[in-house]
């Protein structure tokens, strides 16, 4: 019978976002601290006896997902990450991918990386490739930067592309309300925007470097110290491209947040909050000002690509 197996892996929230300046081959240098939040991509894949790649999506019941927002075709994630598990191991054989999405689509927030590292331990374990963690991260990180971070979950300091991972010290969990947009922002465009602030001389830009407050907030498990150290250069880009994100934010400020920024490449904002009870506050007084898509509330650090069935 064809083996069915089941992985989850996580969205993220940038707690530090340092860019540099676009070089020669087009990247930019990063510097970014992720935390892996306990929302959720799952993605079933069932091996087939012929050569088909097929793939459905569907949202949770938290999200109020489009499915035209979500490709189907080649240009998907998840279908370029089943592809490359089956061209690093020879496999013939085809595979059914079922996506049930808990991330928000072109949030900032590694949806579609989520899918990609759900998908590649799925297939692995699907058509009984033997990987190792370790080749599972070199798949992993050709198929995109965020993607080794939502494979491996937690906190992680991200350096290079944000693809070259050392895990963080951590203690205790931090809780996040997410505040969500219908539409999406294009990380392309932000970043276009981020070169065009620069060469304009609106922006001034360094080597990017790791926050030490940052990384002390976490040590010490200390929500309030990390929401004052919070930080992303896309931060203002995303807002030129999308100004009523400041509402958002100016919003959770308003609720008492311990600290909100736009998260990744937006449009999705995150707000932390010092408890759970205070998230759920947050997140009713974001919903009553009607600033928001959705408003999500969600604790960090979780677990990377976990398989939960097969």
């Amino acid at each position: 019978m064809p083996r069915t197996v089941t992985v989850r892996a996580p969205g993220k929230v940038n707690l530090q976002l340092a860019v540099g300046a676009r070089r020669e081959d087009g990247y930019h240098p990063l510097v970014t601290v992720f935390q892996a939040v306990a929302l959720y991509e799952t993605v079933t894949a069932t091996a087939r006896d012929d050569e088909r790649f097929t793939l459905t999506v569907s949202g949770a019941s938290n999200l109020a997902l489009d499915p035209d927002t979500v490709p189907l075709d080649e240009s998907n994630l998840a279908l370029r990450a089943a592809r490359a598990v089956a061209e690093r191991y020879g496999i013939s054989e085809g595979i059914d991918l079922q996506i049930l999405k808990g991330v928000p689509v072109a949030g900032g927030m590694a949806g579609g990386s989520a899918d990609a590292a759900a998908a590649v331990v799925a297939c692995a374990e699907a058509w009984d490739v033997g990987a190792s963690r370790e080749e599972l991260h070199r798949i992993c990180a050709e198929l995109g930067a965020d993607v080794p971070f939502c494979l491996h979950g937690h906190t992680a300091v991200g350096l290079g592309r944000g693809d070259e991972l050392s895990p963080a010290m951590t203690h205790g969990q931090f809780h996040w309300v997410l505040a969500t947009q219908a539409e999406g922002l294009s990380t392309p465009a932000v970043f276009a925007e981020l070169d065009r602030s620069i060469a304009a001389g609106e922006r001034t830009v360094a080597e990017p470097t790791i926050d030490d407050a940052v990384m002390s907030a976490l040590m010490a498990g200390d929500a309030k110290a990390l929401g004052a150290a919070l930080s992303n250069d896309l931060q203002g880009p995303a807002l030129a491209l999308a100004p009523h994100l400041r509402d958002v934010l100016d919003a959770a400020l308003d609720a008492d947040a311990l600290g909100a920024i736009v998260s990744g490449s937006g449009p999705t904002v995150a707000a932390l909050a010092r408890s759970r009870q205070h998230a759920l506050a947050i997140a009713a007084h974001l919903t009553a000002e009607g600033v928001a898509g959705a408003v999500l509330t969600a604790a960090g650090p979780a677990p990377g690509a976990t398989v939960l069935a097969g």
